[in-house]
Protein backbone atom coordinates (compact mmCIF):
# COMPACT_ATOMS: atom_id res chain seq x y z
CA UNK A 1 0.00 0.00 0.00
CA UNK A 2 0.97 3.90 -0.75
CA UNK A 3 -0.06 6.99 -0.09
CA UNK A 4 -3.51 8.18 -1.86
CA UNK A 5 -1.70 10.90 -4.10
CA UNK A 6 -5.23 11.87 -5.28
CA UNK A 7 -6.65 12.08 -1.26
CA UNK A 8 -9.60 10.27 -1.98
CA UNK A 9 -10.09 7.53 -4.57
CA UNK A 10 -12.72 4.63 -5.08
CA UNK A 11 -11.61 1.10 -5.24
CA UNK A 12 -12.44 -1.59 -7.43
CA UNK A 13 -14.42 -3.54 -4.96
CA UNK A 14 -16.38 -0.53 -3.60
CA UNK A 15 -14.24 0.31 -1.16
CA UNK A 16 -12.50 3.85 -0.83
CA UNK A 17 -9.25 4.70 0.42
CA UNK A 18 -8.00 8.48 1.80
CA UNK A 19 -5.10 9.79 3.07
CA UNK A 20 -1.46 11.04 2.47
CA UNK A 21 1.25 11.04 5.44
CA UNK A 22 3.70 12.41 3.76
CA UNK A 23 2.35 15.79 2.95
CA UNK A 24 3.97 19.00 4.80
CA UNK A 25 0.79 21.02 4.51
CA UNK A 26 -2.82 20.31 4.94
CA UNK A 27 -4.32 19.37 1.70
CA UNK A 28 -8.18 18.70 1.34
CA UNK A 29 -10.36 17.12 -0.96
CA UNK A 30 -14.87 17.68 -0.72
CA UNK A 31 -17.58 16.76 -2.78
CA UNK A 32 -16.25 13.34 -3.63
CA UNK A 33 -19.28 11.05 -4.28
CA UNK A 34 -19.44 7.73 -3.53
CA UNK A 35 -22.71 5.36 -3.05
CA UNK A 36 -24.38 7.87 -3.14
CA UNK A 37 -22.88 10.15 -0.25
CA UNK A 38 -20.28 13.13 -0.65
CA UNK A 39 -17.26 12.71 1.66
CA UNK A 40 -14.65 15.44 2.32
CA UNK A 41 -10.79 13.97 3.28
CA UNK A 42 -8.34 16.78 5.19
CA UNK A 43 -4.76 15.12 5.18
CA UNK A 44 -0.92 16.09 6.35
CA UNK A 45 1.61 14.13 8.32
CA UNK A 46 0.18 15.73 11.31
CA UNK A 47 -3.66 14.60 11.12
CA UNK A 48 -5.71 12.43 9.11
CA UNK A 49 -9.84 13.34 8.53
CA UNK A 50 -12.84 11.88 6.85
CA UNK A 51 -16.26 13.30 6.87
CA UNK A 52 -19.10 11.61 4.91
CA UNK A 53 -21.86 13.87 4.45
CA UNK A 54 -20.61 16.35 6.98
CA UNK A 55 -20.47 13.54 9.76
CA UNK A 56 -17.28 12.69 11.47
CA UNK A 57 -16.26 9.14 9.93
CA UNK A 58 -12.47 8.68 10.85
CA UNK A 59 -9.34 10.31 12.58
CA UNK A 60 -6.03 9.63 13.04
CA UNK A 61 -2.98 11.48 14.55
CA UNK A 62 -0.83 11.46 13.37
CA UNK A 63 -1.78 11.17 9.72
CA UNK A 64 -2.11 8.16 7.64
CA UNK A 65 -3.17 6.46 4.62
CA UNK A 66 -6.10 4.24 5.06
CA UNK A 67 -6.93 1.89 2.30
CA UNK A 68 -10.08 -0.13 1.27
CA UNK A 69 -12.22 1.35 4.17
CA UNK A 70 -15.40 -0.72 4.50
CA UNK A 71 -18.52 0.17 6.38
CA UNK A 72 -21.33 -1.47 7.38
CA UNK A 73 -23.95 -2.18 9.62
CA UNK A 74 -21.93 -4.61 11.85
CA UNK A 75 -18.51 -3.85 10.68
CA UNK A 76 -15.49 -1.26 9.82
CA UNK A 77 -12.56 -2.54 8.44
CA UNK A 78 -9.27 -1.04 6.64
CA UNK A 79 -5.91 -0.74 6.07
CA UNK A 80 -3.89 1.71 7.58
CA UNK A 81 -0.53 2.97 6.76
CA UNK A 82 1.78 5.58 8.31
CA UNK A 83 5.29 6.82 9.86
CA UNK A 84 4.92 5.85 13.28
CA UNK A 85 2.13 4.53 15.79
CA UNK A 86 -1.48 6.13 15.25
CA UNK A 87 -4.61 6.59 17.51
CA UNK A 88 -7.34 6.39 15.04
CA UNK A 89 -10.81 7.43 16.15
CA UNK A 90 -14.16 5.80 14.57
CA UNK A 91 -17.83 7.26 15.02
CA UNK A 92 -20.35 4.12 15.21
CA UNK A 93 -22.91 3.51 16.99
CA UNK A 94 -23.52 5.37 20.58
CA UNK A 95 -22.99 3.08 23.72
CA UNK A 96 -22.32 -0.42 21.70
CA UNK A 97 -19.41 -2.94 22.08
CA UNK A 98 -17.32 -3.91 18.96
CA UNK A 99 -14.85 -6.55 18.89
CA UNK A 100 -11.53 -5.09 18.05
CA UNK A 101 -8.98 -7.27 15.60
CA UNK A 102 -6.11 -4.81 15.24
CA UNK A 103 -3.22 -6.69 13.06
CA UNK A 104 -5.09 -10.05 12.97
CA UNK A 105 -4.52 -9.91 16.65
CA UNK A 106 -7.89 -9.83 18.72
CA UNK A 107 -7.22 -6.27 21.08
CA UNK A 108 -10.34 -7.29 22.69
CA UNK A 109 -14.11 -5.73 23.32
CA UNK A 110 -14.69 -1.58 23.45
CA UNK A 111 -17.64 0.35 23.86
CA UNK A 112 -18.32 3.15 22.33
CA UNK A 113 -19.46 6.51 24.10
CA UNK A 114 -22.51 8.21 24.58
CA UNK A 115 -21.32 9.72 20.97
CA UNK A 116 -20.54 6.82 19.43
CA UNK A 117 -16.82 7.60 19.17
CA UNK A 118 -14.31 4.52 19.47
CA UNK A 119 -10.34 5.21 20.23
CA UNK A 120 -7.58 2.69 19.29
CA UNK A 121 -3.59 2.55 19.01
CA UNK A 122 -2.29 1.12 16.38
CA UNK A 123 1.48 0.19 16.24
CA UNK A 124 2.77 1.14 12.99
CA UNK A 125 6.01 0.16 11.01
CA UNK A 126 6.83 2.59 8.22
CA UNK A 127 6.41 0.70 4.89
CA UNK A 128 3.93 -1.99 6.09
CA UNK A 129 0.08 -1.54 6.49
CA UNK A 130 -1.73 -3.00 9.60
CA UNK A 131 -4.74 -4.31 9.00
CA UNK A 132 -7.91 -3.34 11.48
CA UNK A 133 -11.59 -4.52 11.59
CA UNK A 134 -14.30 -3.59 14.57
CA UNK A 135 -17.18 -5.80 14.38
CA UNK A 136 -20.49 -5.09 16.60
CA UNK A 137 -21.14 -7.96 19.07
Amino acid sequence: MAVISELIREESDGTISFGDYTLDSKSKKEDFKHDGDLYKVKTFKEITKLERNGMFVYESVPGTSVDHLKVSEKEVSFSVEGFEDAQVTLELEPETEYDITVGGTNAGVMKTNLGGKLSLSVEINEGSSVPVVVSRK
